[in-house]
């Protein structure tokens, strides 16, 4: 490998290492802010833990697509998924954030990271739907696992992102289970507003 290659991967792992202080609206089990790093983090450890049961996909895709799904957050952050509808163009936002990210890469690796990104954001392949539900469903056991600010809308976690969980059976059943934790937080959360 040529020495200009090997500078311009590690310049673009140097500016990947800004997602570890983007920060998401869910929380820890200790209340601190989550980073988009943690979550790529555990949706990549649901894949592990999971992986017997998506045999039928190219597991080493889905877990390439977890990782860079919110990498172009590294740029100009996260935008929490209750306000996703007021940034009609969050994804062509994300791909040139992803884009000026990958601009040292060499041409082959560049290519790869986008069409991976490409094809998540399209939900074009098996892959991609899976990465898709399993990056709800991260979201919302971290929301029921999280130490959240008072108020915070669990009512939002029973619809968001139904259409990627509802199409397979495995997500189907991880999503009812999550759901019961969301359904005790919402009654947990109501009675501390009403005392």
């Amino acid at each position: 490998m040529e020495i200009e290659t090997i500078k311009g991967r590690l310049e673009f792992l140097r500016e990947a290492e800004k997602l570890k202080d983007v920060l998401r609206s869910a929380h820890t089990s200790s209340g601190r802010a989550e980073s988009t790093a943690e979550h790529s983090w555990r949706l990549c450890l649901m894949v592990m833990v999971f992986a017997d049961q998506l045999a039928h996909l190219d597991v080493l895709k889905v877990l390439k697509m977890c990782v860079i799904h919110d990498l172009g957050e590294a740029i100009n952050g996260d935008i929490p998924a209750v306000s996703q509808a007021l940034f009609p163009n969050k994804g062509e936002q994300e791909r040139n954030d992803l884009l000026s990210l990958t601009r040292t890469l060499d041409d082959r690796l560049q290519a790869e990271v986008l069409a991976l990104w490409d094809d998540y954001e399209r939900a074009q392949s098996p892959e991609a739907l899976a990465v898709k539900a399993l990056d709800k469903l991260e979201t919302l056991l971290q929301h029921n696992q999280g130490k959240n600010p008072p108020g915070f809308d669990y009512e939002f976690n029973l619809a968001y992102g139904k259409r990627y969980t509802d199409a397979d059976p495995l997500f189907q059943l991880l999503r009812s289970l999550i759901d019961e934790g969301t359904r005790e937080k919402i009654i947990i959360n109501r009675k501390a507003c009403d005392e």
